[in-house]
């Protein structure tokens, strides 16, 4: 009997994993190893984009959000240790030991520890009741009965979980204010003309939208038992009324338990074309995963990222000739507005601009030189298809072709 094959955290990337492992082991694929997940919270494998749009509306019910139906785990002969931590990992005698005293050991090892939100410190408040960050079920579902019509809610950072946060609570008639300490909301993943769209969407939905704003420190109100967040005070001296706080300030990797096993980290826990680590025998990722992509060591926080990349390892394992070389497509739902990404922009030097097909939509198309990299498509899946595929396909239509709204993109994809 092989060793087991150990998944640490169990997320979008494990989901994957353990999917694609055990429909090739079906068809006679790989050795059909044991497999044990461990995952630090209570449930199973889960999506993590709609808890801050349909989850926390109430939209998504919260059996849908599970990947596999909890009983699919046993039906497929798979152990699984939920509310369970490891602590820490022997590479060389190839055993980890988790929080609650078991010693396991594993053939092959995967990490997909994910990523943890950046909080406040204490000092500016981040540890007051009513402050909250948004990454798992448990934040979604802590923060869903604060969503009351008439309250005032502040949203530290304008990236998408902001973004997407702010659309749902204004829709339950809460008063929204976001701050963003960089010049403009978006600016770290997205084109000022991105960020311009966005910004008046959410102006239009009465946001009070505040960029080049800094947080000095939040205020709070006690009972004599409780601390609880009542307003913020900002650089400019300003202060703000606030029921509840959410931060979206971004995510840092968890790498601890890799760094403490002596597996190289740089940028999350680093891995090859393959997923695998420092250590032949361990494998990493989703968030927590960096690889080399243009002569740099990147990590994608996506859905698309985590599906994949998990998928590939399943089929290393196996046996497969594959290497990773992902085609990075994401997604934002605020409002009535559908954001779709593909490509990566990263180097970009110019933007062009497209007008939607049909109104209020429009798409970003970005170029280093005349070399395609990536489109942000709002409203606009046609948009986002043909770009997608002209950048799968390697193709790179001109800046003027695709700014020219009476030429067919249709046309311009097939060359």
């Amino acid at each position: 009997m092989p060793k087991p094959i150990v998944i640490v955290g169990a997320g979008q990337a494990a989901a994957s994993f353990v999917s694609r492992h055990k429909a090739l082991a079906n068809k006679g694929i790989g050795n059909n190893e044991p497999l044990i997940l461990i995952g630090e919270e209570p449930v199973p494998p889960y999506q993590r984009p709609p808890l801050s749009k349909a989850y926390m509306s109430g939209d998504l019910e919260r059996d849908r959000l599970f990947i596999r139906p909890t009983q699919w785990y046993s039906e497929q002969n798979i152990t699984t240790y939920f509310n369970t931590r490891v602590d820490s990992i022997d590479p060389q005698l190839r055993k980890l030991k988790t929080s609650d005293g078991q010693t396991i050991d594993y053939g092959k090892l995967i990490l997909c520890t994910g990523s943890s939100p950046l909080s406040l410190p204490t000092r500016m408040g981040g540890d007051l009741a009513g402050v909250f960050t948004l990454r798992n079920i448990a934040d979604a579902e802590a923060m869903a009965p604060e969503l009351v019509l008439g309250r005032k809610l502040l949203i530290v950072g304008g990236g998408y979980i902001g973004l997407e946060a702010a659309a749902v609570a204004r829709k339950f008639g809460l008063d929204v204010t976001v701050i963003e300490m960089a010049e403009r909301i978006l600016q770290r993943v997205a084109a000022p003309q991105t960020s311009d769209f966005f910004r008046m969407l959410h102006q239009q939905h009465d946001v009070d939208v505040r960029e080049s704003t800094q947080l000095v420190r939040l205020t709070q109100k006690s009972d004599g038992l409780n601390s609880r967040v009542d307003g913020a005070e900002l650089a400019n001296g300003e202060q703000l009324e606030a029921d509840l706080v959410l931060v979206g300030i971004g995510g840092r990797p968890n790498i601890k338990l890799a760094d403490q096993s002596g597996l190289d980290c740089e940028n999350g826990i680093a891995v090859n074309q393959i997923c695998q680590t420092s250590n032949p025998d361990i494998f990493s990722a989703g968030d927590c995963a960096s690889f080399m992509r243009n002569g740099q060591r990147i990590r994608l926080e996506s859905v698309q990222n985590a599906a994949d990349q998990g998928d590939l390892v399943a089929r290393v394992i196996a046996g497969e000739a594959v290497t990773y070389d992902p085609l990075p497509w994401f997604w934002s739902d605020q409002y009535d507005c559908k954001l779709q990404i593909a490509g990566l922009n990263m180097g970009y030097t110019q933007t062009v601009i497209r007008p939607g097909s049909k109104p209020g939509g429009q798409s970003v198309w970005y170029y280093a030189q005349d070399k395609l990299l990536a489109v942000d498509a709002m409203n606009d899946t046609m948009a986002y298809a043909l770009g997608r595929k002209m950048i799968g396909a390697g193709l790179h239509p001109s800046p003027d072709l695709i700014a020219d709204p009476a030429i067919d993109l249709k046309t311009v994809s097939k060359k």
